[in-house]
């Protein structure tokens, strides 16, 4: 099937990057060259790369950056590329992330490889994968406090002096387990590399159709993580009350839960698309990052 043509690429820069800068005025030179434009969000600071760097930027708001362009550069890490598939919403726009260390489970691409790797893709020559995406809404009776998407991971956990709390879990309706653990992982299997790999959970390569529930330091060691169905909805009920617990969505952004709320937890509608690097593959990455054989 023929790649779409691409005539704007949105990009979203790691905050205080100090390299950055000349990356984007490289990139705004060798694209126009090619007759495409680089966008990008409020956050890209216009003027002050102007002013530097001689090039010119345009910005838009960012709930109409993934709207207007054909391809997302991330220029960062993980924790980039992970803020910007909560940004892109329902929009399914290919994301390329540029690590600006070493491989990265999502920025794959090195910034030495950045313009090789588009010249490839802009002939067509890459794949993409799509990842699962999680929605997950907070509900406190029959308020609604939030919905949200996440790419790696919900996680209900307590502060540092709190005690023990119980957590009730429940799969398409079925009453699953009453975990009493410092807190409960619900991950995707991009995430679960990060906090449900530290927890105990297992890998799940990234193209499986599945969801980890994961305790974490369960108060009964026979409580061992689960791995369900990505179409399964999973409900989640904090029991205790008077302590210091909170939702955090993708280790980034945090409510804090009182008894009695639930979060209700299943696969979203969009996914997203990552594009890859053509000479590499999962357990490139893998090998890099826990040091296997080492």
């Amino acid at each position: 099937m023929a790649q779409p043509s691409i005539k704007r690429i949105g990009v979203v820069v790691k905050p205080h990057q100090p390299d950055a800068l000349q990356t984007l005025c490289r990139l705004t030179e060798w694209l126009s060259q090619r007759d495409i434009k680089l966008v990008g969000g409020p956050e890209i600071e216009r003027e002050r790369i102007e002013h530097q760097t001689g090039c010119a930027i345009e910005s838009v708001k960012e709930e109409a950056l993934a709207k207007t362009v054909d391809l997302m550069l991330v220029l960062g890490g993980d924790g980039t590329m992970i803020a910007t598939a909560r940004m892109l919403g329902d929009i399914e726009v290919p994301v390329m992330g540029v690590n600006y260390g070493g491989l990265g489970y999502l920025a794959e691409f090195p910034l030495e490889e950045l313009f090789s790797a588009l010249e490839a893709i802009l002939a067509g020559d890459y794949k993409v994968q799509e990842r699962l995406m999680l929605t997950v809404e907070l509900r406190r009776g029959e308020e609604l406090i939030t919905k949200n998407r996440v790419l790696n991971d919900v996680v209900v956990n307590k502060s540092a002096l709190a005690r023990i709390i119980e957590i009730e879990t429940y799969l398409n309706n079925q009453f699953l387990n009453r975990f009493r653990a410092d807190g409960l992982i619900v991950s995707t299997p991009t995430g679960s590399t990060a906090y449900n790999l530290s927890a105990g959970g297992p890998i799940i390569f990234p193209s499986m159709n599945a969801v980890v529930i994961t305790p974490i330091c369960p108060f009964t060691l026979s409580n061992r993580p689960i791995v369900v169905p990505d179409d399964s909805v999973i409900e989640v009920r904090l029991m205790t009350k008077n302590e210091e617990v909170a939702l955090t969505l993708d280790g980034q952004v945090g409510f804090p839960l009182q008894a009695g709320d639930r979060a209700l937890i299943r696969k979203s509608n969009a996914t997203f698309n990552l594009v890859q690097p053509a000479n590499r593959n999962y357990f490139d990455v893998l090998r890099d990052k826990l040091k296997w054989g080492r």
